[in-house]
């Protein structure tokens, strides 16, 4: 194993030394956990998924079981081996060299600035605005920017500070997640189910088709605390506990809502119907009190999603501040964590800029072709953290296979049973794939009827061109970094390795 993709950690130049020296130790089990929980438990993905309705709840539960939780046990097992600052970059950097790392983590990147300003904003205006405070149409895109804004500031401000803004934003989406399914059990109870039709549960080709792509999307993300493994106080022991602790909070965080949402929304109406609006029927039974209930619930709601957003950002900036000091893309100025708050500020200003950029263009393309047009943008942008995984699993494969180092944490099974989950995450992972790429080919296939023009508002010849646009730009982007990096790179001068390192 002599060769760049599996070769033991090289020798740190002393710039990069001094840059580790900034990292601070502060990530304990319980705060990786809500990390976890933060970032994963995705609000906007649970709507979708009771809008399947019993059918949706049917087939969420079997993702769950048979990807959320292989996938839970081959990232403890690999993030707590190769505990290094940057996560997924480092691990596919050593199975396949920098190019493919830079490859997979600008597509793990992207989606979250684009995601941020071009979706979880929207999501949060809206529940501002109709559960909290009413806004004009320029107070409306006021409340939005604010949102990219301060969640990006969460991500800048040290760790050591920002882990309790984010454990907060946890424990307020947990909150709004309870108070749905516990209120919707008492509301079943004294008015019973909103008629659901519980033969529609069967679960049919079509309706797995239709959501596999969104809940493959919703149960990753375990992974993203080790993008700042370095900062853990003891991340080999401390990650798989918590990505297990995480995990089952996870399953259970998807499936009671859903579950919530389908007994209180006639089936008519669960496709259109979000958490806040199940909430607010389900908090009828408190009378005159839910109105104000549903306003301190809306700020618990869109504190959630912030934080979430903050999240994200902490987790993908800290890759791609890694791959960018590694020399892997454009500059490592880009790589640069702070001195004074130890957390990348250029790439995390760099993310803001482009949600900014989302957000004004969501703003503008409202109607007509053009928002047609976003609409597919925004989906593919979005789809790429899905098909990151199609180049990390397959090096997360080739290091248990041939990378001979001591595992803290092994999956049942040991070296088999680790290929085996993980090549069945990876099934589920191409098969995402295609169903966001070349949505409606695997209907064609299976004979289900599916109007392109109906479901995208384009056709489907404008659709590839923009999807596969999409992909060649952000492949393109990540080459470029790479030759710009690595130019960049040999141009400096390797500095002495540090006497000594606070890691």
């Amino acid at each position: 194993m002599s060769h760049e993709g599996t070769a033991a950690p090289e020798l740190r130049s002393g710039a990069e030394g001094v840059q580790k020296s900034r990292l601070v130790k502060t990530l304990r089990r319980g705060d990786i956990v809500l990390f976890i929980v933060a970032a994963v438990i995705s609000a906007d993905s649970i709507a979708v998924l009771a809008g399947g309705g019993p059918e949706g709840l049917v087939w969420s539960a079997f993702i769950g079981v048979a990807f959320l939780v292989p996938s839970a046990l081959v990232f403890a097992e690999t993030a707590s081996t190769y505990p290094e600052e940057g996560g997924p970059y480092q691990w596919v950097r050593r199975a396949f060299g920098r190019t493919w790392a830079s490859i997979a983590v600008i597509m793990y990147w992207i989606t979250n600035p684009i995601w941020l300003g071009g979706s979880l904003a929207f999501i949060a205006g809206s529940v501002w605005s109709e559960y909290v405070f009413p806004t004009s149409a320029a107070g409306d895109f006021v409340v939005k920017l604010v949102f990219v804004w301060v969640a990006i500031l969460l991500a800048i401000v040290s760790l050591k500070h920002g882990k309790v803004l984010i454990n907060a934003g946890a424990l307020a989406k947990l909150f709004v997640l309870v108070s749905l399914t516990a209120t919707a059990l008492v509301h079943v109870a004294l008015h019973g189910t909103a008629g659901v039709d519980w033969s529609a549960a069967r679960p049919t080709a079509a309706g797995f088709l239709a959501i596999v792509p969104v809940a493959l999307f919703a149960f990753v993300g375990f992974e993203a605390p080790s993008a700042a493994s370095e900062e853990m106080h003891d991340p080999q022991r401390d990650t798989p506990a918590a990505i297990a602790r995480g995990a089952a909070i996870t399953l259970v965080a998807y499936l009671a809502p859903v579950l919530a949402i389908v007994l209180v929304t006639p089936a008519d109406r669960t496709a259109d119907t979000g958490v806040m609006q199940a909430l607010e029927q389900s908090y009828s039974v408190f009378g005159p009190a839910s109105g104000p209930l549903l306003t301190i619930t809306g700020l618990a709601f869109v504190y959630a999603l912030m934080t979430q957003g903050s999240a994200w950002m902490i987790a993908t900036d800290r890759m791609q501040a890694v791959a960018a000091g590694d020399g892997a893309f454009f500059t490592r100025a880009l790589g640069e964590f702070s001195a004074r708050l130890g957390t990348p500020v250029r790439m995390n200003v760099l993310s803001g800029l482009v949600a900014t950029v989302f957000l004004v263009a969501a703003t503008l393309l409202v109607e007509g072709t053009a928002a047609a047009v976003f609409g597919v943008v925004l989906t593919q942008a979005v789809s790429t953290l899905l098909i990151s995984y199609v180049v990390i699993l397959p090096a997360m494969i080739r290091l248990r296979l041939v990378d001979d180092v001591p595992r803290p944490y092994r999956v049942p099974g040991g070296r088999t049973g680790f290929t085996v989950l993980a090549s069945l995450i990876y099934a589920f992972v191409l098969l995402g794939s295609v169903a966001a790429i070349v949505p409606g080919v695997l209907e064609g296939l299976l004979g289900i009827d599916y109007d392109f023009l109906d479901e995208w508002g384009v056709s489907r010849t404008s659709f590839e061109v923009f999807t596969i646009g999409t992909l060649v730009v952000v492949i393109v982007a990540a080459l470029v970094g790479r030759l710009a990096g690595g130019r960049g790179a040999a141009r400096e001068r390797p500095l002495p390795e540090p006497e000594t390192s606070s890691l």
